[in-house]
């Protein structure tokens, strides 16, 4: 047991049975909350560790005070007996297994009347405690949750199937939460606490990771995951459930491919990273990209990626690093496409700079319910930056940059569907004009309450990008999708 190995040098003491394993002093438990967590040594650290496997959905009891109350002195002598340093050069499964036998031990010892299952629960939880993020572990392990919402500790709802459910899992207290949060934050070089109460942050898979800390949270710290699923979805999984055609995500495969400046509109949770990972799929591998995030959630699969994060001000207020900052400084890393994640301020004119100027195919999404409020949204983010510039020479940027947006949206019965494929295609005056290749037409409703719609091509024969798609060779496949589209 991993006493033993701390005192390897000492001889073999004869522990048998449920003798305890040689007690090791160690200076961190000084500085380690009892119902806290150790966190390991970098190198295994969780983005090291390997997945565990999502859990049986069985339904978990309650947790009650006396069960806090075992588990909390179950710790307290865990923490006294391991040596931190030793238990954070084995790997996980070592580690894993090294806790389990001393908890046992501890539990014989303590003679605490406890079932097998109930026994196994603690052991499950005290190792997620140790090694991992406590309690949200189950919740991170499952694949079919999209969000996790913690509203303090005694609070928890997941996103299921697009329905938000309250979970049953708990935290012991507000202090266990905020020191899980700042675990995850202090992994990507963050911080949250009293004087940096908000944060954003992400986990080792990309999840989307939002922190807002006492005292601005009233009621505990308010912890919201966006979890990103272990098996990337791909256009044709999306077809798969209903949320584009066959003949829709063939369309957005050649707008991808021809190198269309795509931005992918949509509201909170609508799938727009999402899709915008599907898009990066056609892009040629002999390309070089660069991403600009404001929390580096994207994963290209192209093997010339340059992923750039921005940085907020450190304690002073110094040290910024903002997503004008990231577009202007790629631009003179020779990119071929960049790829901002989400558009939300005067970055936008940078980017639409950057499609202007030889950066064919780049992409971002943005915040809007439809391609008209996307290019309205546009053009007051590029005011928000400061430009004097007139409204019309404003829309004649929009309008020479943007080729195509795709608006998803996330409709009232928790299902996502791309509702528009929208071409830009020039000015009339002052207006922009845009016309639709295809829209999604809602029809009603099932019994089960389900949206009832279609996918329905606007008749369109010859998009504006033609000419586009006739220098990269798809013009073919392109009229081969446009007339199958108008026979479905």
């Amino acid at each position: 047991m991993f006493g033993k190995r701390g005192n390897e040098g000492s001889g073999k003491g004869g522990t048998t049975g449920a003798a305890m394993p040689p007690i090791v002093t160690v200076t961190q438990a000084a500085v380690i909350e009892r119902a806290a967590v150790p966190v390991l040594a970098d190198s295994q650290s969780s983005a090291s560790r390997p997945q565990s496997p999502a859990p049986t959905q069985r339904k978990r009891p309650a947790r009650t005070e006396d069960y806090y109350d075992t588990k909390s002195q179950v710790f307290s002598a865990l923490i006294d007996t391991i040596d931190l340093s030793q238990l954070a050069k084995l790997d996980t499964e070592s580690a894993r297994e090294e806790i389990r036998d001393i908890v046992n031990d501890i539990i014989t010892i303590k003679n605490f009347a406890m079932s097998i299952s109930e026994q196994e629960e603690l052991l499950d939880d005290i190792c997620n405690d140790v090694l991992g993020y406590g309690p949200l572990e189950p919740l991170l392990a499952r694949d079919d949750i999209a969000d996790i919402m913690v509203n303090g500790a005694g609070q928890t709802f997941i996103e299921v199937a697009g329905k938000t459910i309250e979970s049953e899992v708990r935290f012991r207290d507000n202090a266990q939460l905020l020191s899980i949060c700042q675990r995850i934050v202090g992994q990507v070089g963050r911080r949250v606490d009293e004087s940096s109460p908000i944060c954003d942050a992400r986990l080792p898979d990309g999840s989307r990771v939002n922190v807002i800390a006492p005292p601005l949270a009233i009621d505990g710290t308010a912890l919201t995951i966006r979890k990103f699923k272990k098996d990337k979805l791909k256009l044709d999984q999306l077809v798969k459930f209903g949320a584009i055609t066959p003949e829709g995500a063939v369309l957005l495969q050649i707008i991808g491919r021809v190198r269309c400046n795509i931005v992918i509109s949509g509201g909170t949770g609508s799938g727009k990273t999402t899709l915008l990972n599907c898009l990066t799929g056609f892009i040629d591998l002999d390309e070089r990209v660069i991403t600009c995030e404001d929390t580096a959630e994207l994963q290209l699969q192209q093997p010339h990626v340059v992923r750039l994060e921005t940085r907020p001000p450190n304690i002073e207020g110094e040290g910024e690093i903002t997503m004008r900052d990231l577009i202007k400084n790629c631009l003179r890393m020779r990119p071929e496409r960049i790829i901002v994640g989400e558009v939300r301020g005067p970055e936008v004119f940078d980017l639409l700079q950057a499609m202007n100027t030889g950066h064919d195919g780049s992409m971002g999404t943005i915040h809007a319910n439809t391609p008209r409020e996307c290019l309205a949204r546009m053009e007051s983010m590029i005011a928000m930056g400061g430009f004097t510039l007139p409204a019309k020479t404003v829309r004649e940027i929009i309008s020479g940059s943007i080729d195509v947006i795709i608006q998803a949206a996330r409709l009232r019965d928790g299902s996502r569907r791309i509702t528009h494929i929208t071409e830009v295609v020039g000015m009339e005056g002052d207006v922009i004009i845009t016309q639709d290749l295809m829209r999604y037409e809602i029809e009603g409703e099932d019994a089960n309450g389900r949206i009832i719609g279609r996918h329905v091509s606007t008749g369109i024969g010859r998009p504006h990008f033609w000419d586009r798609a006739r220098y990269f060779n798809e013009d073919k496949r392109l009229a081969a999708t446009l007339d199958a589209m108008d026979k479905g």
